[in-house]
């Protein structure tokens, strides 16, 4: 009963082999798969895989850094086609201050796809790299309903926050290595925990491409921080699933 709320099969590094990607996450007993879209490009290619794959889901989105750019035209042009092809989800979409210089672009795009979203009763996955606390403001002040915050690495205070706010948080594959996630994993209870590779992005294996097979790292792992058999936390995070998605 795995699931991987985060990747992004349309990117290159699944171009020669994405049969064999989905026919092992198929093996591994996956119940579905979330394909992010980062634009308008990606998210049209998104939807062809998830026509091809019955275990994929299609989530449409606009990148923050993508945001800080797009002329209104091409915005409702995506927007358009979000709203016309029934994705799961709304993203990948967010703030992002890591690469991105234009905040108040990114914010007043954000805020147009956060109604969207409730408009469309679909979850919003959000991006917040390096700008954990403006996320969690502009989403409270906006009533942002069925968050799903991707790779967050927001400190205790905003974590609580989110938690408080009903948000639910991904965790990456990379948890195997990085202390931010094991922390992430340890402060946010079980029933708001869900799964996420951000493939072909963060593998738990250096120097090898990640995809949502490895998504049992991260089972084993959040079941030695929260004391519990791994069986048990596959069944509650699939719950988790079933109750925002």
């Amino acid at each position: 009963m795995l699931i991987d709320v985060h990747c992004h099969l349309d990117f290159k590094e699944f171009d020669k082999d994405l049969d064999q990607v989905i026919k092992r996450a198929e093996n591994n007993k996956f119940k579905v798969i979330i394909s992010n879209g980062t634009n308008l490009e990606r998210n049209k290619k998104v939807l062809e895989i998830s026509k091809k794959y019955k275990i994929v889901k299609p989530a449409f989105g606009l990148y923050p850094t993508d945001a800080e750019t797009i002329s209104e035209k091409d915005l409702k042009e995506n927007l358009s086609f979000i709203e016309k092809n029934n994705p799961i989800a709304i993203g990948e979409v967010g703030l992002d201050l890591y690469y991105g210089k234009k905040l108040k672009k990114q914010k007043e795009v954000l805020k147009i796809l956060i109604d969207l979203a409730k408009k469309l009763k679909i979850p919003i996955i959000i991006h917040s790299r390096k700008a954990e606390r403006e996320t969690i403001k502009l989403l409270e002040n906006n009533k942002a309903e069925k968050v799903v915050l991707h790779c967050f690495c927001g400190n205790a205070e905003l974590t609580k926050k989110a938690v408080e706010l009903g948000y639910y948080f991904s965790v990456p594959t990379s948890i195997t290595r990085n202390k931010t996630f094991k922390k992430l994993v340890k402060r946010v209870p079980i029933e708001k925990i869900l799964t996420e590779t951000d493939a072909p992005f963060l593998s738990p294996y250096l120097e090898k491409r990640n995809e949502p097979s490895f998504i049992k790292e991260t089972i084993e792992k959040i079941s030695r921080i929260k004391k519990t058999p791994e069986k048990e936390i596959e069944k509650q995070i699939y719950e988790n699933y079933k109750k925002i998605f």
